[in-house]
C-alpha cells in the first residue's frame, strides 16, 4: 500500500497528500494490531520493520516529510490548539524515527527552514523551536546545532538592524540634498556560513540607490566588527518595489533579481535580453526564470516580444502600461526552473524518472567530513586499532545521523593515510596507527 502511494502520480509528487495518507495508513495498522492482535510485540516489530524498509527505499520519503512539516509550519497550524499542533508534529516524528539516514532529512529540512526564515513565513518561532527540540530529543544536540544557529543569526540580525537605524550611517544625503532613505530602505539578515545552506553565487549589479544603502551598512558593520567579511547574497533577497502604472500605484513584492531588472525600465520602455544580461550580470538560467515570471499571462508586468513559451536569444521586453490589478500589493511568484527552457524541462523529467533517489551532493560531502572527523577522534584516543574494530566504532558513533558503509569508511581511511593522519602497521596492514 505504501509503495503504491509513492508511485501514484497525483500523490507521490505532493508531500502533504503523501504524508497525510501515509499517516492514515500507519493509524489504520496501529488499530488493527491493537484490536485484532492485542498489541502483540512481534506484530508491532514486523510493522516497524515494514515501515523502515519503505521510508528508506527512496530519499523522496525524507524530502516529503520535510515538505509536509514545512507546510504545517507555514500555514497548516493556523486556527488549531497547541495540543493539536503538538500531536501533528509528534506524528511527523514517528515517521522520522524510521529513517536510517537522518542526515538526508536534515538536509531537506534545513533548506526549507532557511527559506521560511528569510521570507518571514514562519507562523510561530515557538512552534519552530518546539519542532527542533523534538529532533534534538531524538538525535542529540549535534543534529540540531546548525538549525538553532539559524535562529540565533536571525535574532542577532534584528538587533544589529535596530542599532544601524539609530546610527549616523543610516542618514545619507544625495547630491540634490534630499534624504534617500525615503526612497530606499534596507533590511539585512546576516547569515553565518557554518549554519546556513548557502551556495557560492556572485552578487548581481545592484541599482545605484541600493548600492549606496549597502555601502552605508558595510561602513557601519565594519566600524563595529573590524576584521570580519561580508558577502552580499543577492539571489536570496526580496524587495517591495513601488511601480506607477496609468491605472495607479502598485506595490510589487519581487525578488532582488526582478527588482534589478524592473529598475532598468526607468531608463527606457523596451529593453533587449542582451542589455538586461549585461546591465544586471545575473546568472543566465536565473535571469530567464525571473524574467519569465514577470511575463506570465496571469501577471503580465512585462511584455515579451516572442510568442512562444520560452525566451528567445534576441527577445525584447516592454514595460506593460496596460497592467491592471484590483490589488494594491502584488506578490510576483517565481516559476519553477524546469519551465525556463525545454532542456531544463527534459532534465527535470529525467530526474523524476530516476525516482529522485540520488544523494544530495551537500549530504555526501558532509558525510566525508563526519567520517574523517570520527576516525581522527577515535584514533587520537586509542592510538592503535584494527580495521574491523575501527569500522565498527565509526558506524556506532555516526549511527544517530546515518549508517556509513564499510567501503565508504575504507575510502576515507585511505585519504587520511595520504594526508598523514594515520599509517598502517609495518607488520600487519590491518592495523592502523595514529600519527600525532
Amino acid at each position: 500500500c505504501a509503495f503504491e502511494l509513492l508511485n501514484a502520480e497525483n500523490i507521490g509528487n505532493d508531500p502533504v497528500t503523501f504524508l497525510k495518507q501515509l499517516l492514515e495508513l500507519k493509524d489504520k495498522f496501529d488499530v488493527i494490531i491493537t484490536e485484532s492482535f492485542r498489541s502483540e510485540k512481534k506484530v508491532q516489530k514486523k510493522l516497524k520493520e515494514a515501515f523502515e524498509e519503505f521510508v528508506n527505499s527512496n530519499s523522496r520519503c525524507a524530502s516529503h516529510l520535510a515538505g509536509y512539516i514545512d507546510d504545517l509550519l507555514r500555514n497548516g497550524i493556523q486556527g488549531i490548539s497547541e495540543d493539536e499542533i503538538d500531536a501533528k508534529l509528534e506524528k511527523a516524528i514517528v515517521i522520522f524515527r524510521y529513517f536510517s539516514d537522518k542526515d538526508i532529512f536534515e538536509n531537506y529540512y534545513k533548506n526549507l527552514l532557511s527559506k521560511r526564515l528569510l521570507a518571514g513565513k514562519t507562523v510561530s518561532d515557538e512552534i519552530e523551536k518546539s519542532m527542533i527540540a523534538k529532533l534534538k530529543a531524538e538525535c542529540g544536540y549535534q543534529f540540531t546545532t546548525k538549525l538553532e544557529g539559524m535562529f540565533v543569526d536571525v535574532n542577532i540580525s534584528k538587533t544589529v538592524m535596530e542599532q544601524f537605524k539609530k546610527s549616523p550611517y543610516h542618514i545619507s544625503i544625495n547630491s540634490s540634498g534630499r534624504n534617500t532613505n525615503e526612497s530606499c530602505e534596507l533590511e539585512v539578515t546576516m547569515l553565518s556560513t557554518s549554519n546556513w545552506p548557502l551556495l557560492a553565487t556572485p552578487p548581481c549589479n545592484l541599482p545605484l540607490p541600493l548600492m549606496a544603502c549597502c555601502k552605508q551598512f558595510q561602513d557601519f558593520y565594519f566600524d563595529k566588527h573590524n576584521g570580519r567579511k561580508l558577502t552580499w547574497l543577492t539571489h536570496l533577497g526580496s524587495c517591495d518595489l513601488m511601480a506607477i502604472f496609468p491605472s495607479g500605484r502598485k506595490e510589487l513584492n519581487v525578488s532582488t533579481y526582478q527588482m534589478c531588472m524592473l529598475m532598468l525600465f526607468n531608463q527606457r520602455d523596451s529593453l533587449s535580453l542582451e542589455f538586461i544580461r549585461q546591465a544586471t550580470d545575473i546568472p543566465e538560467v536565473e535571469m530567464r526564470r525571473h524574467l519569465l515570471s514577470l511575463c506570465t499571462p496571469k501577471l503580465k508586468i512585462l511584455k515579451k516580444a516572442s510568442k512562444g513559451k520560452y525566451i528567445e536569444a534576441d527577445d525584447m521586453f516592454t514595460f506593460n502600461v496596460e497592467f491592471i490589478s484590483k490589488y494594491k500589493r502584488i506578490k510576483v511568484p517565481l516559476i519553477s526552473a524546469k519551465e525556463v527552457a525545454p532542456d531544463n524541462a527534459d532534465g527535470a523529467q529525467d530526474s523524476a524518472a530516476l525516482g529522485g533517489s540520488d544523494l544530495p551532493s551537500s549530504v555526501e560531502e558532509e558525510r566525508r567530513h563526519l567520517v574523517e572527523a570520527a576516525v581522527v577522534r577515535i584514533m587520537k584516543a586509542r592510538k592503535t586499532m584494527s580495521h574491523h574494530d575501527l569500522v565498527a566504532e565509526v558506524v556506532r558513533q555516526l549511527s544517530f545521523r546515518f549508517t556509513p558503509s564499510p567501503p565508504f569508511i575504507k575510502k576515507r581511511l585511505e585519504g587520511l593515510i595520504e594526508r598523514e593522519y594515520l599509517e598502517r602497521d609495518k607488520d600487519d596492514a590491518r592495523i592502523y596507527k595514529y600519527l600525532a
